[in-house]
């Protein structure tokens, strides 16, 4: 088990999952507060890395395409305060970033985890009821339906309308973008049979974000809504299954941990030799190899 705690939060891997808490520093987000706890399966990871600074460095997860719905629906543009899958590591604890990377990365290699994209989210979401009051609107969800409800400061055009409860089956995506220098933010859900899409200020089925302190915690709606919709790769994957009604290839059977694991060092081996792994990456993997035999 690899553990790091710092003011920024606690990270543990127990080799199947990372155990993310966040931290009651100041500098903690509040959307990573509002959060808690995340436990991530080692098979949603694509990596990870550390970045050391002269008075702090970064321990970074970078999670595969489709593994979680708050990274969709944010499309990334989550700042660092409010990132889970950042950590602020102090420079005295540099060595011990670098001892949480290598078991991270050699349990990747060890299992053989792929860096493509997923057909299925590995994280549930956030919990459901909730509400966020932000911007111009109060956005609620319980699982089944959308609540937007509007504040004085809205436009007529909003507010004249009154509430709007949206079905999720009525929903076909939904996007939270973060507030940028003098351009506004907005929660927006495209909903069928909806016209096109007009600012935010004045679309009905849309939350407009004005830099405050809130924001970010409508990325928790969005989140929770995304994890509830069909997963944007799921098309694809029932295509590469063949003819409705098909049924799914076999599993193979499992093999004997003990053979499975002198087949996995003749591979590195040949990844050495190959150059795709350098002395430090093969010694690394191979280590963590020879410890499950």
């Amino acid at each position: 088990m690899a553990e790091i705690i710092q003011k920024d939060g606690t990270w543990v891997f127990d080799g199947d999952a990372l155990r993310l808490t966040p931290g009651r520093d100041k500098n903690v987000g509040l959307l990573r507060r509002e959060l808690g706890e995340l436990l991530v399966p080692l098979t949603a990871l694509a990596g990870i890395s550390f970045e050391q600074g002269r008075k702090s460095g970064r321990l970074r997860l970078r999670l595969r395409d489709g593994a979680d719905p708050l990274l969709h629906a944010t499309g990334g543009r989550l700042t660092e305060p409010h990132d889970p899958y950042q950590l602020v590591v102090e420079s005295d604890r540099y060595g011990v970033a670098e001892y949480f990377v290598d078991e991270v990365r050699n349990a990747l290699l060890l299992d053989q985890v792929p860096p493509g994209p997923l057909d299925a989210y590995v994280l549930p979401g956030p919990a459901v009821p909730l509400s966020v009051s932000a911007g111009d609107g109060v956005a609620s969800f319980d699982g089944e339906r959308v609540r937007l409800e509007w504040k004085w400061q809205a436009e007529d055009a909003k507010s004249a309308a009154g509430p709007r409860t949206l079905p999720l089956a009525d929903i076909l995506a939904v996007e939270w973008q973060p507030t940028v220098g003098l351009e506004n933010g907005h929660l927006r859900f495209t909903v069928r049979g909806a016209p096109s899409k007009v600012p935010p200020k004045y679309d009905p089925n849309a939350v407009e974000l004005w830099g405050f302190k809130k924001d970010p915690l409508m990325a928790l709606v969005a989140a929770a809504v995304q994890a509830r919709l069909p997963h944007p790769s799921a098309p694809a994957a029932l295509e590469k299954a063949g003819p409705a009604g098909a049924a799914p290839a076999p599993a193979p059977a499992a093999e004997h941990d003990h053979d499975a694991l002198l087949r996995r060092l003749r591979e590195l081996g040949e990844l050495h030799r190959s150059g795709v792994l350098t002395d430090e990456e093969f010694n690394l993997a191979k280590q963590a190899v020879l410890k499950r035999l």
